[in-house]
């Protein structure tokens, strides 16, 4: 099951993007699940993570206040609101599922979306 990625752009520092994934598969609106980027030269790091309802969020510090995850279980889709960008929020951001609080599955293996901050 291949999730789609999308809504990334190159935005100036201080701008706002929404990403959104598209899951397909029958397992998606029980499971949580959660975003991750990867920067060049850096490794896969946690951004955000939310449970099956919803009902539950959980951000990195480096996000904290600035990003929103969120979820349309009618929709198989997950979002991340993201604000006042920073340079250091540039990166490829996936969607995967979550083990624990912050770690991906590796279950899921997107695309990804580009995310460019720069004036």
């Amino acid at each position: 099951v291949q999730p789609v990625e999308s809504g990334g752009g190159l935005v100036q520092p201080g701008g706002s993007l929404k990403l959104s994934c598209v899951f397909s598969g029958r397992t998606f609106s029980t499971s949580a699940m959660g975003w991750f980027r990867q920067a060049p030269g850096k490794e896969r790091e946690f951004v955000a993570t939310i449970n099956w309802s919803g009902s539950n969020t959980h951000y990195a510090n480096s996000v904290k206040g600035r990003f929103t995850i969120s979820r349309d279980n009618t929709k198989n889709t997950m979002y991340l609101q993201m604000n006042d960008l920073k340079p250091e929020d540039a990166a490829v951001y996936y969607c995967d599922g979550v083990v624990g609080m912050s770690s991906p599955s590796n279950e899921y293996r997107g695309p990804g979306t580009q995310v460019a901050v720069s004036l």
